[in-house]
């Protein structure tokens, strides 16, 4: 039993423990969770939502092979004042949003937190407007509050 290079025994535990630690350090994703990087660089600083202000509305053009223009909002948060682009799910949700409504938003679900499909840079979407759902509205269960 020459070469083996995991201590065996009656005794091992702890170092078999110690090992074990050293290694977990080459993983990417345990190496980010410990360093707490999500937080530091997330403009949401790693909550699965945010309130946010909207400054103004962008129309953000898809990319190749599609052709169109996404509805999209410019967010500034209230938590750390950091400006962030949402997108506008639903057919006519541009309608119900006007500057210097309070949205709350979240990520759109893109791998590793990151866009999804033809939307470039855009990695949140539009949720509340007001306190009051978007869907609900899309739908016409409810009508936006007005500030």
């Amino acid at each position: 039993m020459t070469g083996l290079k995991s201590p065996r025994g009656e005794f091992a535990a702890s170092k078999l423990v110690r090992k074990r630690k050293k290694f977990r350090w080459k993983s990417t994703a345990y190496k980010r969770k410990i360093l707490r990087l999500k937080e530091k660089y997330d403009p949401l600083e790693g909550a699965p939502q945010a309130r946010g202000i909207v400054i103004e509305k962008v129309g953000i053009e898809s990319k190749q092979p599609n052709s169109a223009i996404r509805k999209c909002i410019r967010v500034q948060l209230i938590k750390n004042g950091k400006q962030v682009t949402a997108f506008i799910p639903g057919d006519g949700g541009l309608l119900y949003i006007d500057e210097h409504d309070e949205v709350s938003i979240e990520g759109i679900g893109g791998a590793k937190g990151g866009a999804i499909g033809d939307l470039p840079g855009v990695r949140y979407r539009v949720v509340h407007i007001n306190g009051v759902s978007l869907d609900a509205m899309l739908s016409g269960k409810r009508e936006k509050k007005m500030r």
